[in-house]
C-alpha cells in the first residue's frame, strides 16, 4: 500500500512515458488525476481507465493510499499545493510515497514554453499585437548592443538575462512572420532548421567525411563553403562581399569589408584616394577624414586589433573620466 505520484512534463508530448510509468498505470489498484489532464486520452486509449476528479482531496488521496494504494497523476506543474498537503498529513503517521518521473525535460525543452509564451503575448497583448519587424528592428540592436557591453565588462552573471532578450526577438520576429499567407512566411521552426542545416553544411569535418588539420582549416573550409554558397545564390554577380550588412556601425562596416577584400588577395591599392569615389556633395574634408578613419581600421587589423572594441574601451575610459569629474566639480 502507498501513494505514487506520477510527474510528467508537458513539454513532450502526452503518452510517451517511460516503460516503468507506463507498468506503474497499468498495476496500480487505483489511478486518479485531474478532469481535463492531457494524458488523459492516452491513458484511455492504452486501457487504463482512470477516476477522474474536478479538484484532488489531499485527505482522501492519503486514506486510500494506506488501505488500498493510489497512484495520482500530478498536473504538468508538478502539483506543488497539493505535495505540501499531503506532506503535511503523513508527518505524524507516515505512509509510504513514491515519486516516479514518466518523462523528462531535453535540454532545450523551455524553448517550447518560449514558443507558447510568445503565441499568447501576440494573441492577447495590445502591445505585442500591433509590432512588425520594422517596429522590433531598434529593440534588437539595443539588446544585442547588451550582450556585447556585459561581455565587455565581464559581467557574466547577467549574459543569461540579456541573452534570453535577444532570443525573445527572435521568437518574436518568427510569431510576426508566421501569420503571413505568402512565401516568405516562415515559423520558429524554420528557422531553427535553417540554422541547423547551415552548421552541418559548413563542418563536413564533423558532420562528414572530410578531414582538418586544425583550425585554420576548418575556418579556410568554411570560407570555402560560404563562396560557394554566394555562387549558387548570386550566379556570376555573386561577390565575397554579399551579405556584409552595409547598416552596422561604420568601424565593424570598414572592418568587415576590409577581411572580406583581404581574403580574396584584393589589391591594397584599391583602398587609394577613397574620396575621389564620393558623391560631389560630401565635401573634400569629409572625404579627406573618412579615408583617414579607414586607413586607422586597417592599420588596427594589420596590428590584430577589433577598432570598434577598442574605441569602446577608450570611450569607457572617457565615461569614467566624466563621471568623476562631474562627482567632483562643484557645480557640473
Amino acid at each position: 500500500m502507498g501513494l505514487t505520484l506520477l510527474a510528467t512534463t508537458h513539454r513532450v508530448a502526452p503518452g510517451l512515458l517511460t516503460f516503468r510509468a507506463w507498468d506503474a498505470l497499468r498495476s496500480a489498484s487505483s489511478v486518479r488525476l485531474r478532469d481535463g489532464h492531457p494524458l488523459l486520452p492516452s491513458l484511455r486509449d492504452a486501457g487504463v481507465v482512470p477516476e477522474v476528479v474536478a479538484e484532488p482531496d489531499a485527505s482522501l488521496l492519503v486514506a486510500d493510499a494506506r488501505n488500498a494504494g493510489v497512484l495520482w497523476v500530478a498536473a504538468p506543474d508538478g502539483d506543488e499545493p497539493l505535495m505540501r498537503e499531503i506532506g503535511a498529513l503523513v508527518v505524524d503517521d507516515p505512509i509510504d510515497v513514491e515519486v516516479l518521473h514518466g518523462s523528462y525535460d531535453l535540454p532545450g525543452a523551455r524553448l517550447l514554453d518560449l514558443v507558447s509564451v510568445m503565441d499568447t503575448l501576440r494573441r492577447e497583448c495590445p502591445w505585442d499585437r500591433k509590432q512588425t519587424h520594422t517596429t522590433l528592428v531598434p529593440y534588437l540592436l539595443e539588446e544585442a548592443y547588451e550582450v556585447l557591453d556585459t561581455v565587455e565588462s565581464g559581467d557574466f552573471g547577467a549574459l543569461r538575462e540579456e541573452l534570453g532578450d535577444v532570443l525573445m526577438q527572435v521568437a518574436f520576429h518568427s510569431v510576426v512572420a508566421a501569420e503571413r499567407d505568402d512565401e516568405t512566411a516562415f515559423t520558429i521552426d524554420d528557422v531553427a532548421g535553417g540554422i541547423v542545416d547551415k552548421l552541418v553544411r559548413r563542418h563536413p569535418h564533423v558532420f562528414g567525411d572530410v578531414a582538418v588539420s586544425g583550425a585554420d582549416e576548418v575556418n579556410a573550409n568554411w570560407e570555402q563553403i560560404k563562396a560557394a554558397e554566394r555562387a549558387a545564390k548570386g550566379g556570376a554577380e555573386a561577390s565575397a562581399l554579399d551579405g556584409v550588412p552595409m547598416g552596422q556601425p561604420a568601424l565593424s562596416l570598414a572592418a568587415q569589408l576590409q577581411r572580406r577584400a583581404g581574403r580574396l588577395a584584393a589589391p591594397a591599392e584599391l583602398a587609394d584616394d577613397l574620396p575621389a569615389g564620393l558623391p560631389a556633395d560630401r565635401g573634400a574634408d569629409g572625404g579627406e577624414l573618412g579615408a583617414r578613419l579607414f586607413a586607422l581600421v586597417r592599420e588596427a587589423a594589420e596590428r590584430g586589433v577589433d577598432p570598434e572594441a577598442e574605441l569602446r574601451a577608450v570611450s569607457r575610459v572617457f565615461r569614467d573620466r566624466v563621471r568623476s569629474w562631474e562627482r567632483k566639480a562643484p557645480n557640473a
